[in-house]
């Protein structure tokens, strides 16, 4: 058994070792984290192939915390862990953002990492280990990966930045965010704070990935330990350079047109781009198209994302006519709904909000009984996303973890705007009726409105909005996007949410999947 570990050791004496060699060995990667007495079992199995027509990265994040790591029994009748608490859900969230973007673009085999927590201690907070685990696995593998990544919590606490702080220490903290990177580049940032200043938040993420390079180099070192520098061959694309060329050449000139045509309804661009598509395919027989239906598809992809970013970059103008610094038209209605104790209307642009607002007493609690959280939260807010938002034509099945995970940014932004000691507990609902461009921003509007109409003396009203980039070489040629639009998002370079009230930054709650680097 060859047995490797690396240390490390933090600013504060505290030290994390990484271990591999020693358990899941049939695994692709496997490795034990540990800090203190809290441990972690993160692994990574890849299929050698992709399944024939894939052509995006099938990655599936998963997060456990077992009972018996806190030497406790699981809740209901059977005492046995269930499905995902949302806090689960959620920290499986933060690693998929920051892993998804480094696998190679053309690496489509399933993938699965299983993060699990088999021991704590109850000091030191597990998911901030989490990416950490997730990246070594990876690292000890053969598996394609541009890592290797770590994340960190810095919570600023007595006004010093602290990395990684304890659940005591936290509690005393008046900024908390979690950042992933690579050696070189911030890849996610999400987290609350109390009203905090633009320099304040850089240096804390300043902070946090000065913590983070000493990970990366570990897992370098550990990589290069169990001999696992080369990874493995992989042909998951059948590519016609022929086809690639005739595609652009044919169709770019009259997608780029349709990029500047100012067309701001979302569904008649996406019909305009699918017509030129469509008449390119229209040159080839249906023997051709058989065969190369979905290489025209993949490569008038490219084409359609190349002519949206020289048509920002170049001319200045977004697929919808705005300029980079405007804004969609907002209008808003309260009072709406005349049976809630609150709701609202927000609409900016083609992404609506409708939301409601319930009151209720020490009897409506909702209670937390996780391996290591325990308590009552006062403030709940619920987001919806139903298919018809999108104008799709599927059945709606329960809440998914997209819906738990943007309904967590809205309640980040809105909980700390509740009266201290407020007596009733509060529920928002947020329903999303449309959405092109960031749903969970116009929740944090129309919950602030919502709140407000139900007579709720919130301490200061907060607006959220999706901030975007467009760069290329190497950042020294970029557009910064306000209110971006979901082909921005989808297109572009980085999706950053960002709510506040007017005096200050209140809150960074949605991290991008892309890269960033301070200049």
């Amino acid at each position: 058994m060859n047995v490797v570990t690396k240390t490390i050791t933090l600013a504060d004496g505290r030290e994390i070792s990484i271990e591999t060699g020693k358990l899941a060995k049939q695994a692709d990667g496997a490795v034990m984290v540990r800090m203190g007495n809290t441990m972690l079992l993160a692994t990574v199995c890849s299929a050698q192939d992709a399944v024939p027509g894939t052509d995006f990265m099938p990655l599936t994040v998963e997060y456990k915390e077992k009972f018996a790591s806190a030497g406790r029994f699981p809740g209901g009748f059977t005492r046995r862990e269930g499905k995902a608490s949302d806090y689960e859900i959620l920290t499986a969230r933060l690693v998929d953002r920051a892993l998804r973007p480094l696998f190679p673009d053309d690496y489509h085999a399933d993938t699965f990492v299983n993060v699990t927590l088999y021991s704590a201690d109850g000091v030191d907070m597990p998911d901030a280990l989490a990416g950490l685990a997730a990246s070594a696995a990876i690292a000890v593998s053969d598996i394609p990966f541009n890592g290797p990544i770590s994340e960190v919590r810095v919570a600023r606490i007595d006004g010093e930045f602290v990395v990684n702080p304890t659940f005591e220490q936290l509690e005393k903290a008046d900024l908390d965010i979690m950042v992933a990177a690579t050696l070189d580049n911030i890849m996610m940032v999400e987290g609350e704070m109390n009203e905090v200043s633009e320099a304040d938040l850089l240096n804390a993420i300043r902070t946090a990935h000065e913590a983070i390079k000493p990970h990366c180099q570990a897992q370098l070192e550990l990589m290069e330990a169990v001999g696992k520098t080369v990874k493995r061959e992989y042909c998951h694309e059948e590519n016609d350079e022929e086809l690639r060329k005739d595609v652009r050449e044919k169709t770019y000139a009259k997608t780029y047109e349709l990029a500047k045509s100012c067309n701001t309804d979302k569904h008649s661009r996406g019909e305009n781009f699918k017509a030129v598509r469509e008449e390119y395919k229209a040159t080839f027989s249906e023997e051709e198209l058989e065969e190369k239906a979905a290489l025209i598809d993949r490569y008038y992809h490219d084409v359609e994302k190349e002519a949206m970013r020289r048509a920002i970059l170049d001319e200045g103008i977004r697929l919808d006519g705005r300029k980079t610094t405007e804004i969609r038209p907002i209008w808003s209605e309260v009072g709406y709904l005349p049976g809630p104790h609150g709701s609202s209307i927000f609409t900016r642009g083609e992404t609506q909000s409708l939301c409601s607002v319930t009151l209720g007493t020490k009897q409506d609690e909702k209670i937390i009984d996780e391996s290591l959280i325990q308590g009552k939260e006062r403030f709940l807010l619920h987001y919806n996303f139903p298919p018809f938002s999108t104008g799709e034509a599927r059945a709606q099945r329960g809440v998914g973890r997209r819906e738990i995970g943007h309904g967590n940014l809205a309640c980040r932004a809105l909980k700390r705007m509740i009266p201290d000691n407020y007596p009733y507990v509060v529920r928002v609902v947020s329903d999303i009726l449309e959405s092109n461009g960031s749903s969970s921003m116009a929740s944090v509007c129309a919950g602030t409105l919502a709140l407000m109409d139900a007579g709720v003396q919130i301490k200061k009203p907060v607006s959220g909005i999706a901030m975007g980039l467009i760069s290329e070489n190497k950042g020294t040629n970029y557009a910064v996007l306000s209110d971006i639009l979901g082909d921005e998002d989808h297109l572009g370079d980085m999706d950053f949410k960002v709510t506040g009230t007017k005096r200050r930054y209140h809150c960074y709650p949605n991290g991008y999947q892309g890269r960033w680097s301070f200049l």
